[in-house]
């Protein structure tokens, strides 16, 4: 399958000019199993200069510190915890580190409730293990194991939804950076180089909640949500400009003044309160994360594109504005139809548009 043909290709392959340049550019000591230098990740992630010849698109917009920090943690022998509320780029931040150190983002393992201790481990090809007993042509490799093997990082996406036993089996792991094979009698040493990066939100929190032996063998990084507007219609703009860069939306980038609408709406449904602090409102059900605002931005994109002039209206993001707002019929109906009336209707006549398409939506 050709790239063009790939819906989401992995931030080694979607950024690798990027990767490439550093590299050739690299002037600094790179530690033993990474690519680049901690320096250089740094530059690729935050982004913002040139590098020969070739633009560096910044990949995290927040507190350069806390990425500093995070890199810092996986030169030494620590794996790393991002932690933080739903859309603060916990994955995103994730993926790119792990293709800026190793070039490869994709040994994943994705915590679910129905996540086992063989995906952090091992399992078998049971038809080879049958007709052979075991052997390690019949073994199957976690992402884990592949990663201690060729000292790269793993990446465990919302580790506390996966179920107690199974956080467990990554405590010897990272603690004696070694794993167990008795069925083959081996001992699997971790190449330097080996790490993990795991994340979990802040909303996960009562799922299945971490170990005090588990999260001391992190390094643990907060990542806030958006400190100001201004960082958050900065994130919005970009995302939205690389997502719908890869879709077929036949449409515009959103105006900065829809862009603002947006993002100016989600900040007060999620903090209780009008940007000035004069208004207390009514909060949602739902988080209306900053990935959210991107999403509904890039769902208006496609319905201007698709049935409309290619132009995001106030209709197409009155109807995508309800759909991410409205996640608990009851209540988010309720503090949405307060919002409308107590606020967005008295903001002039910039507003009236959209506040007219979303009453026109209301039944």
């Amino acid at each position: 399958m050709s790239e063009q043909n790939v819906q989401r290709l992995p931030a080694e392959e979607l950024y690798g000019r990027e990767l490439e340049a550093l590299i050739a550019a690299e002037g600094d000591p790179v530690p033993t199993g990474w690519r680049m230098s901690p320096r250089s990740v740094l530059t690729y992630i935050t982004g913002g200069v040139t590098v020969k010849g070739v633009a560096i698109t910044p990949k995290y917009m927040g507190n350069r510190r806390l990425v500093e920090i995070a890199i810092a943690t996986l030169v030494t022998d620590r794996a790393l915890l991002l932690i933080g509320e739903p859309g603060t780029a916990k994955s995103w931040l994730s993926e790119h580190l792990a293709a800026a150190v190793n070039g490869d983002s994709t040994k994943v393992i994705q915590g679910t409730a129905g996540t086992t201790e063989e995906q952090i481990r091992y399992s078998w090809n049971y038809a080879m293990l049958i007709a052979k007993g075991p052997s390690p042509e019949a073994m199957v490799k976690s992402p884990v194991y592949r990663a201690m093997e060729t000292g790269s990082i793993a990446r465990v996406e919302e580790i506390s939804r996966c179920a107690s036993e199974v956080q467990d089996a990554l405590i010897s792991i990272l603690s004696e950076k070694r794993l167990s094979v008795p069925e083959l009698g081996l001992e699997i040493p971790a190449a330097k180089g080996f790490s993990v990066i795991a994340t979990a939100n802040t909303r996960d929190k009562g799922v299945n909640e971490m170990s005090a032996a588990l999260k001391r063998r992190f390094n643990i990084v907060v990542l806030p949500t958006p400190a100001d507007l201004a960082t958050e219609l900065e994130i919005v703009r970009t995302r939205v400009a690389q997502l719908s860069a890869g879709l077929d939306l036949n449409a515009r980038q959103p105006e900065e003044d829809t862009v603002e609408k947006v993002v100016t709406i989600f900040r007060e449904l999620r903090a209780g309160a009008t940007l000035d602090g004069k208004q207390k409102l009514k909060s949602t059900s739902g988080v209306l994360s900053t990935a959210e605002a991107i999403s509904l931005l890039a769902n208006s994109m496609a319905l201007a594109g698709s049935f409309g002039s290619g132009t995001i209206t106030p209709a197409d993001l009155a109807a995508a504005l309800q759909g991410a707002v409205i996640k608990d019929e009851e209540k988010d109906r309720l503090a949405w139809k307060e919002y409308l009336e107590n606020v967005m209707k008295k903001r002039g006549s910039g507003w009236l548009p959209l506040y007219r398409a979303c009453r026109e939506l209301e039944p």
